[in-house]
């Protein structure tokens, strides 16, 4: 049984279990452990590291995780003699099983399971722009949980599975972007028998994606010197960041912090403008973008223990990459490593060719590069893929349609 506290990394008191946020400040949980060294267990994907993560057992038939492995293709494009690759997707010939091909797929066991462990019968709403939608429709067909996914219409074609689409999902259409898709969603979350997931606010989302890391640094029995991901929210920054301090503390895995290098999708890039301090256009976002998963108009970056704390803590850097940098760097992986990824993992890989030109990498240091999606084109020649259809269409500010929305969704999760 996995043993730990959630406590505020503001005022440093110790929150109820399943708590999102603290009554005293804005500050974001954190996840304490019992255990300071990590003893992975022979459990299945994720469950690996079952004590770094916050629930009391696994979720049974979920939970791949991503695997690490010595770059040789694009380490001699690039110059480089220590680049590792976290990937997570489908490569079934590296051992990479996630059917949803999104490290999405190491959020939500967790929060799923978090949720199911809570015991009191709430049915969980999820925002989002198409990924995260798969790796929680994926888990919640599994384990059978009530879920209410709300996306933008432009999401609509991302939302498909592997797994038979069970009769506890209701899909909600919002005819907006992401942010508006998150307001209606969280609006939702506000009435009686719905919860939210939490955002970056949930510590089983954050410490799931830090599992990355984790199996990096198992895999290497070091920390990287140098991080690179591409961003939305920054969330995957921070659950990097966090799992790098636990690796610090158990000391076997070095005491240098790896150095975060996050990436944004120009001109829709606040992350990117705030750390900067460059003014970027992002009036039309996120029209245009090369992949607009990657467009949260409010992540958490000047809350305590958010974007900016990270960054700053690592001695991290933020890189704005344009839709024609993406474009080369996804070709350049894709020759090199001869496996097709998501276009946001693309905005990653452009962010370390543009570090490593400019000298802000060198050739012998040690380098994690997270893939966040990949193996689609793998997962279409072994899957029969499941689309989930929309049951409802709303739009972005029916406020006053709120009581109608949920006597809807009611009818369709089948509830009285």
């Amino acid at each position: 049984m996995g043993e730990y506290l959630v406590k505020c990394l503001g005022c440093g008191s110790v929150q109820p279990p399943y708590a999102l946020t603290c009554q005293n400040d804005d500050s974001l949980l954190r996840t304490e452990y019992r255990s300071k060294r990590l003893k992975p267990k022979r459990l299945p994907g994720v469950w690996r590291y079952f004590d770094w993560l916050p629930v009391r057992e696994p979720l049974r038939g979920a939970g791949e995780k991503p695997i690490t492995y010595k770059s040789e293709g694009l380490a001699k494009e690039l110059g480089l003699k220590d680049l590792h690759v976290g990937f997570s997707g489908y490569w079934p010939e590296k051992g990479a099983r996630m059917a949803t091909c999104s490290f999405k797929d190491l959020e939500a066991p967790a929060t799923v399971q978090r949720m199911i462990e809570r015991a009191d019968g709430q049915t969980l709403v999820v925002s989002s722009a198409g990924n995260t939608a798969r790796a929680f429709a994926q888990a919640t067909s599994v384990s059978g949980t009530p879920l209410v996914l709300v996306i933008p219409s432009s999401g609509l074609e991302k939302l498909w599975i592997t797994e038979t689409p069970s009769d506890n999902i209701c899909v909600v259409s919002v005819s907006g972007d992401y942010t508006e898709a998150i307001d209606v969603g969280s609006r939702l979350a506000t009435h009686p028998g719905f919860v939210g997931e939490g955002g970056a606010r949930n510590v089983a989302r954050r410490d799931g994606m830090g599992v990355v890391m984790l199996d990096a640094a198992v895999t290497n029995k070091s920390l990287p010197r140098h991080y690179f991901q591409a961003i939305g929210s920054g969330t995957g920054g921070i659950a990097a960041w966090e799992a790098s301090l636990r690796l610090i503390q158990d000391g076997r895995f070095g005491q240098n912090m790896p150095k975060l290098h996050l990436a944004q999708n120009l001109p829709c890039s606040p992350v990117y403008t705030a750390w900067s301090g460059q003014k970027v256009d992002g009036s039309t976002c996120p029209k245009g973008m090369y992949d607009d998963v990657l467009y949260n108009r409010k992540p958490p970056y000047s809350v305590k223990g958010g974007v900016k704390d990270a960054l700053e803590n690592t001695g991290g850097t933020v890189y704005g990459i344009t839709n024609e940098e993406a474009k080369d760097a996804r070709k350049l992986f894709e020759e090199a490593e001869e496996i097709d990824i998501l276009p946001a993992a693309a905005i990653a890989v452009a962010a370390l060719k543009k570090a490593k030109d400019s000298g802000l990498v060198e050739e012998n240091e040690s380098i994690l590069l997270n893939i966040t999606g990949g193996g689609i084109l793998r997962v279409k020649e072994e899957f029969e893929l499941k689309t989930l259809r929309c049951d409802i269409e709303t739009e972005p500010s029916a406020l006053s349609e709120d009581q109608y929305l949920l006597n809807e969704i009611n009818q369709i999760l089948r509830r009285s």
